[in-house]
C-alpha cells in the first residue's frame, strides 16, 4: 500500500531520461518491527471479534486518515478540518452494512451540510470554497472506500474475504517496494512521484498474483483460480492508482509522509492509500461478478 519503489520525497524532481536509474532508498529496520505489532493485531480483529470489530478497525482507521488529510490541506483552519473529518465518518458509517442507507441518500445531505458550514466560516472568503471541497473530498476518499470493507466482512466467509484483501493489498505493497529498491531503472509517473519505478510495479504484480493464488487455495475455495489471477491483476491496477494519488496530494501539499504514527511507514494515510482502492475492487467484483450477498 503506497509504495511501488521508495517513498516519495517532495525534493525530488522528475528524471529527464526514461531510463535513468531510480534513486534507491536504504532499508529501514522500523518497517518490521511496526509490521511484527501491527499485523497481528489486525489480523486478530478480523478473524475473531464479530462484525463490528472490522467497522471499529474501519472507523479507527479512517479518522486517523482524515486527520492527516484536513491537517495537511487545512493547516490550523480547524473548522474545515472538523467537517472534513465528519462528513469522512458519516459516510463511512450509514453506507456500512449496519445501517444499509444507500450512497445517493447521503450525498444532498452531506453537500447542503458542506455548503452551510462554507456560508458561515469565519475563514477568509477566498479559501472556503476551497476547503469545503477538500472537507468533501475526504468523505469521497477516505469514507465510502472503507465502508466497501465493512460490507465484505458481511459476505459468506467475510473474514477471510478481507484476509485475502489485506494479503493481496500488501503483497502488492512488499514486492513493488523491494523490486523497485532493487531493481528500479526506469521511472513510472516521474510528474507524480519520482521514485516508483516500473521494475517496481512489475515486483508488485508477480508477488499479488502468487499471494492471491495462495489465498484462494488455503483461505477463500468459494473463489476460483481465474478469480484470484484477475483479482490479483485488478487489485495491483486500483492499488497502483491509489498510491500515485496519494503521492499527488502529498507532492503538491509538499509533504514526504502524510503523518508519522506508523514509523518506519509514515501515517495511516500512508499505509491505507492503495487499500482504499483495492477494497472497493474486490468488493464490486465478488457481489457483480460472482454474485456473492450478504449473510441474513
Amino acid at each position: 500500500m503506497g509504495n511501488l519503489g521508495t517513498v516519495d520525497s517532495p525534493a525530488d524532481r522528475p528524471t529527464p531520461a526514461s531510463s535513468a536509474p531510480v534513486a534507491a532508498k536504504r532499508f529501514d529496520i522500523r518497517r518490521v518491527y511496526t509490521a511484527l505489532i501491527g499485523i497481528p493485531i489486525v489480523y486478530g480483529i478480523i478473524r475473531y471479534l464479530p462484525a463490528w470489530g472490522v467497522t471499529a478497525l474501519a472507523v479507527g482507521g479512517g479518522m486517523l486518515s482524515l486527520l492527516e488529510l484536513t491537517r495537511m490541506c487545512f493547516g490550523d483552519r480547524r473548522n474545515q478540518a472538523l467537517l472534513g473529518i465528519a462528513l469522512g465518518l458519516t459516510a463511512l458509517l450509514i453506507t456500512s452494512p449496519h445501517g444499509t442507507i444507500p450512497v445517493n441518500a447521503m450525498v444532498l445531505p452531506g453537500m447542503l451540510l458542506a455548503l452551510l458550514a462554507m456560508l458561515l466560516s469565519s475563514n477568509p472568503l477566498e479559501s472556503r470554497f476551497r476547503d469545503t471541497t477538500v472537507a468533501v473530498f475526504g468523505s469521497l476518499y477516505v469514507g465510502l472506500p472503507l465502508s466497501t470493507l465493512v460490507s465484505t466482512r458481511t459476505l459468506p466467509g467475510g473474514e477471510w474475504l478481507i484476509v485475502f484483501i489485506a494479503l493481496v493489498t500488501w503483497a502488492g505493497d512488499i514486492g513493488a517496494y523491494y523490486a523497485g529498491t532493487l531493481l528500479g531503472r526506469h521511472p513510472l509517473a516521474p510528474s507524480i512521484s519520482p521514485k516508483k519505478s516500473w521494475e517496481g510495479l512489475a515486483g508488485g504484480l508477480a508477488l499479488s498474483l502468487l499471494v492471491a493464488l495462495l489465498a484462494q487455495l488455503w483461505l477463500v475455495p468459494q473463489l476460483t483460480v481465474a478469480d484470484a489471477l484477475i483479482l490479483g491483476l485488478l487489485m495491483t491496477g486500483t492499488g497502483l492508482i491509489g498510491d500515485l494519488c496519494e503521492s499527488s496530494i502529498k507532492r503538491s501539499v509538499g509533504v514526504k509522509d502524510s503523518g508519522g504514527i506508523l514509523p518506519g511507514h509514515g501515517g495511516m494515510l500512508d499505509r491505507l492509500d492503495s487499500l482504499l482502492f483495492t477494497a472497493p475492487t474486490f468488493y464490486y467484483y465478488v457481489t457483480l461478478v460472482r454474485g456473492l450477498s450478504p449473510l441474513p
